[in-house]
This record gives structure tokens, C-alpha cells and sequence, in this order.
């Protein structure tokens, strides 16, 4: 054999559906049946995938208690008002440097960078 020779398995559709079978009697898992028939888990999953049995996928099921719950719905409010106050204090810094840049046009400085070094030097 050759170093770059790799074995190449090609499986019938009616072997491919025998497994999907096996997994929804559920006596055996995907990790099972790889090891009985030599198939890598992420191989069924392609041909669960493929045949559209999302039903045979991992699913996750979450678990929560009403104090969690409760929790994360005043974390979310928390999140939506600083989101509010970061906004508004956006906002206010928006308008502080248009008032400065009228300021400055106004009593004739060439820029705001002008008018606050003239202010910072003021006694």
C-alpha cells in the first residue's frame, strides 16, 4: 500500500436508512452503532441531516426555576435602561460639542481645540 491510499467507503441508502432506524428504536445510540459498524458519529449525523430526521438530533433541553426566570427578566430590564442612559449620555455629549463649535464660531476661534485652551488658560 501506499502512504497516500486512504480506504473510501461508499454506503447504500437502504444501510443508511437501516441505522436511522436502530436509532429511533433507541436501543442503540450514534455512538454505538458507529462503534458496531465502524461509522464516525458525525457520518450519521450527515445522514440524519440528509434525510431530514431532525428528530434523531441532539437536542438540548434547558432547565430553569422560576427565581432564574424572574432573574434574567430583571437583568434584561437592567440591560434595556443602561442602554437608555448610555444613549442619553451619548446624546448629551453630541449636543456639548455642538454648543461648544457654535461657542467657537461665535467669538471667532478657528476651533474648539482653540477655545478651550484660551478657557483653561483664563485665571
Amino acid at each position: 500500500m501506499y502512504k497516500n491510499d486512504k480506504v473510501i467507503r461508499r454506503y447504500s441508502e437502504p444501510f443508511k436508512l437501516k441505522i436511522l432506524d436502530e436509532i429511533t428504536t433507541g436501543k442503540l445510540n450514534k455512538n454505538q452503532l458507529g462503534k458496531l459498524y465502524g461509522i464516525a458519529p458525525t457520518t450519521i449525523n450527515e445522514w440524519i441531516r440528509k434525510h431530514n430526521r431532525k428528530d434523531l438530533m441532539n437536542t438540548r433541553v434547558k432547565v430553569e426555576t422560576k427565581d432564574e426566570i424572574t432573574r434574567i427578566k430583571e437583568l434584561q430590564k437592567e440591560i434595556e435602561q443602561l442602554k437608555k442612559l448610555l444613549l442619553k449620555k451619548d446624546l448629551d455629549a453630541l449636543v456639548l460639542d455642538s454648543y461648544l463649535e457654535v461657542a467657537a464660531e461665535d467669538l471667532g476661534y478657528k476651533s474648539v481645540a482653540e477655545l478651550k485652551k484660551k478657557l483653561s488658560t483664563k485665571p
